[in-house]
């Protein structure tokens, strides 16, 4: 009985620990993913001809912020 109940106290924390160690990846994929979104945001913003430089920094603002991102980096940009 000692056995099984250490196998499933076992299962339990190996189970955790693959969550503990999969978050900061599925943070850093969704970091990426929205990062390439605000480029492309900011891509078609200047096809309007705003003439915004894209540079990783602005699009990584873009990608955690959102919209609201978009806002202050046109906002920074006409400053």
């Amino acid at each position: 009985m000692d056995i099984i109940a250490a196998l499933a106290v076992g299962i339990v924390l190996f189970a955790i620990l693959g969550k503990v160690i999969a978050l900061p990846f599925r943070i850093l994929w969704v970091l990426i993913t929205n990062s390439i979104v605000g480029a492309v945001i900011l891509w078609v913003i200047n096809l309007f001809g705003v003439g915004i430089e894209i540079t990783f920094f602005k699009a990584l603002i873009v990608g955690i912020f959102g919209i609201p991102g978009v806002i202050v980096v046109l906002i920074a940009h006409m400053m």
